[in-house]
This record gives structure tokens, sequence and C-alpha cells, in this order.
């Protein structure tokens, strides 16, 4: 179990174990070395079914103590149908490889944990000091001060204070705006009484966020999916024009066809 110090001095847990491993890389690690396989996308791919079957025998613990294991297990999951096709999938510019990514940190978990593993039996043989073996480093260049007053670094000091205190704490919960595909469509509604063609950017006021768009553009299509709107767009990326169909209003209760 690995240990951390609060602000009064006193010994904390910080790392939450499984029954037998301290986090999905070490699952992944001691999988992949049982089956005697080298860390390749061909071991990642091959040991799957192995992870998801432990996966699913951690069930009935937290969310905060598997979720590491459900990140690792996604990817592992992108890596074994990608292997199952018959040519790999090619990739956007500056786009990461799972299988790539997830090898360079297993061989950089397996390092610590070796060196770990020596530091250990160092310490059970009764050493408790390191020589240092790298050179020191070498620090090139040299921060230039000329026309830095005490002034201008407490200045700044407090303007980074000033961030600092604007942050939320982690333990805060921070309630996200509710928007509704219904409210949306009553909005849309009332909007056309009074017009008979709107155009899609006509719905929003200033101060609208990404969640606003998107929410409204859904209603718009659950409107026009049951024939209430008639929706054109002349060109790709251009204004959407909207008019209200002929036929029957919008209902109180409306029904929608998705699930919000």
């Amino acid at each position: 179990m690995l240990f951390d110090i609060d602000e009064l001095g006193n010994r904390k847990q910080y790392h939450i174990e499984t029954k037998v491993y301290n986090g999905p890389l070490d699952l992944l690690l001691s999988l992949i070395e049982k089956s005697e396989l080298d860390i390749t996308k061909l071991a990642l791919a091959e040991v799957t079914d192995q992870y998801l079957e432990y996966l699913n025998s951690i069930r009935d613990k937290y969310a905060d103590e598997v979720s590491e294991f459900i990140v690792v297990a996604a990817k592992l999951m992108q890596i074994k149908s990608e292997a199952l096709l018959p040519r790999p999938p090619e990739r956007e510019p500056g786009e990461e490889d799972p299988g790539e990514e997830l090898i360079q940190q297993l061989l950089i978990y397996r390092e610590f944990k070796t060196i770990s593993k020596m530091l250990e039996g160092r310490l059970d043989e009764g050493y408790h000091s390191y020589l240092r073996t790298a050179a020191p480093p070498k620090l090139e260049g040299k921060l230039d001060l000329n026309g830095i007053s005490v002034d201008h670094l407490y200045e700044m000091a407090v303007h980074l204070y000033k961030l600092a205190d604007d942050r939320k704490p982690v333990d805060e919960v921070i309630e996200l705006s509710h928007v509704t595909i219904k409210d949306k469509i009553k909005m849309i509604h009332k909007i056309l009484i009074d017009n008979t063609s709107i155009k899609f950017s006509d719905l929003f006021e200033n101060g609208f966020t990404k969640l606003d768009v998107v929410v409204t553009f859904l209603a718009m299509l659950e409107l026009m999916k049951q024939y209430y709107l008639q929706v054109n767009q002349d060109e790709l990326f251009g204004e959407i024009s909207i008019e209200k169909s002929d036929g029957e209003d919008i209902k109180d209760d409306f029904e929608l066809s998705i699930i919000e």
C-alpha cells in the first residue's frame, strides 16, 4: 500500500489497491509476462480477454477504484478490434496510436518497477543512502533579469496567487446549466408563431454556449423529423433556414422520439 503525507505531517493512504494489482498497468504487465509475450500490439490484443475477465471480477468496487482500469480496457478493445481488420487503420496527422501509447507506458512502468524492486532490496539489506551515478545536468543559457525589479516580481506573485484563488476545489461540485430539447422546441415554436421563416442563427442571443447550439440543433432535427418544420441549407456550412410546415401546431405534450 502506498502512502502520502498530509499538511499536518500525518501519513495517509492515497492509492487504493485491488486484491492483487496496484493498477491497470501492473495487471496488464503481469498478464503479458505470464503469457511469456513481448510488449507489442499483438500481445496487447491477445491478453485483452483476460484483462476484461479480471475487470468483470471487480465490478463491486467503487468507481474511483476501477476508473483507470476501464480507461485501459477501452484502449485494449480498440487495439484488438484494429488487429482484426484486414489492414491497419489510417490515422489523421497528429492522431495518437493507442497501441504505441500503451506500449510506451508499459515499458516505462516496467522500468520503474524493476528499479523499485532494486531499491527495496537495498533497503532490506540495511542501505539507506544512494550514490548519484548520473552526471549533474548542464544548464544552458542565462535568465536575463535586466529591467526587472523586486516590485515587478511582487506584482507577478500577487497576480499568480489571485489566479490560484479562482480555482475550484477538487471536492466542489460544479453544476452545469440544464438545457433540454423540449425547452428548445418550445422556444422554436414560440418564435415561429410571429415569423413565417427564420434562420438558425436567429435562435441564439448573446452569451449562448456550445451546449445551447447542440441542443437547439437536436430540437430542430426532432421537429423536422416529425414534420413540424421544413429546413433548407443552400450550401455546405451555409445558413440554415427554418419554416413552419402546414399542419397542426406543436402540442404541449409533444413526445420526443429520442431519449434526452
